[in-house]
C-alpha cells in the first residue's frame, strides 16, 4: 500500500493538485475579464504588490492590528504548514533520492518543535471558529473538517518519527492524509494558498489604482 502511495498516487496526486490549480485559475480569470472588466483599466504593479506585501507581514493591515492574538497564531499555522515539509530532512532525502534535488534542511528538533507549534494554533483555530460567535455562524462541518485533514500528516509524521504506534499503518495514513489534502486544495477554500495573492492583488488595483487609497 505504502510503495503505491509514494508512486502512481503520488504522480497522481501532483498532476492533480497542479493541473486543477491551472483550471481554477484560468476559470476565475475568464471569469473576471468578463463580470469584472473594469479592474484591468486601473492595473497598478505598484499597488498590488503593496497590497500583498502588507497583508505578508504580521500586524501590516489595520484589520490584523485589531485582532493581533488571531494574527500572530495564523501567521504561526501557515509558516509551519509550509516550511515542516518543504524543509523537512527526512522529505529532502526522499527528493534527492528521487530526483537528485533537495532544499535546505531544518533540524530534526526544531521540525518537531515546529510540528507542535502548528497542532496548537490548529486548536487555537478550531476553538477560535466554536466560541467566536461571528466566525461560528460563518463555520461549516466541512471546516473542522479540513482543519482536521491538514492536522493529520503532522501527527501521523510525528508520531512514526518517534516509533509511536504501529509504524507502517502511521506512514501509510501519513502519506494517504498528505496527499488527500493537495488533491482538495485546487477545489475548496484551501486554494487561497495561491488566490490570496490574486486577491490581494486586484483589491490594490481597485483601492489604490483607481481611488488612491489604501488596502491596508
Amino acid at each position: 500500500m505504502y510503495t503505491f502511495l509514494a508512486g502512481p498516487a503520488l504522480w497522481a496526486t501532483f498532476i492533480i493538485f497542479f493541473g486543477g490549480l491551472i483550471v481554477r485559475i484560468g476559470h476565475l480569470y475568464r471569469l473576471s475579464r468578463k463580470k469584472d472588466h473594469v479592474f484591468y483599466n486601473h492595473v497598478s504593479i505598484n499597488w498590488g504588490l503593496k497590497s500583498i506585501l502588507h497583508w505578508l507581514l504580521p500586524w501590516g493591515s489595520a484589520s490584523m492590528r485589531q485582532q493581533p492574538v488571531f494574527s500572530f497564531m495564523a501567521f504561526i499555522f501557515h509558516i509551519t504548514l509550509l516550511a515542516v515539509p518543504l524543509f523537512l530532512n527526512a522529505h529532502n532525502i526522499l527528493w534527492d533520492e528521487s530526483w537528485g534535488m533537495s532544499l535546505w534542511s531544518l533540524p530534526d528538533a526544531l521540525s518537531d518543535g515546529m510540528t507542535v507549534i502548528l497542532l496548537v494554533s490548529i486548536i487555537f483555530l478550531v476553538i477560535r471558529r466554536i466560541v467566536r460567535s461571528e466566525v461560528r455562524i460563518l463555520t461549516e462541518t466541512w471546516d473542522y473538517v479540513l482543519l482536521g485533514l491538514t492536522a493529520m500528516p503532522f501527527i501521523t509524521g510525528f508520531l512514526a518519527y518517534h516509533q509511536v504506534g504501529p509504524y507502517e499503518l502511521l506512514m501509510i495514513l501519513h502519506v494517504l492524509t498528505a496527499e488527500i489534502i493537495l488533491i482538495l486544495i485546487p477545489f475548496t477554500k484551501l486554494a487561497h494558498m495561491i488566490l490570496f495573492f490574486f486577491t490581494r492583488a486586484f483589491i490594490g488595483f481597485e483601492m489604490g489604482g483607481r481611488r488612491g487609497a489604501r488596502t491596508w
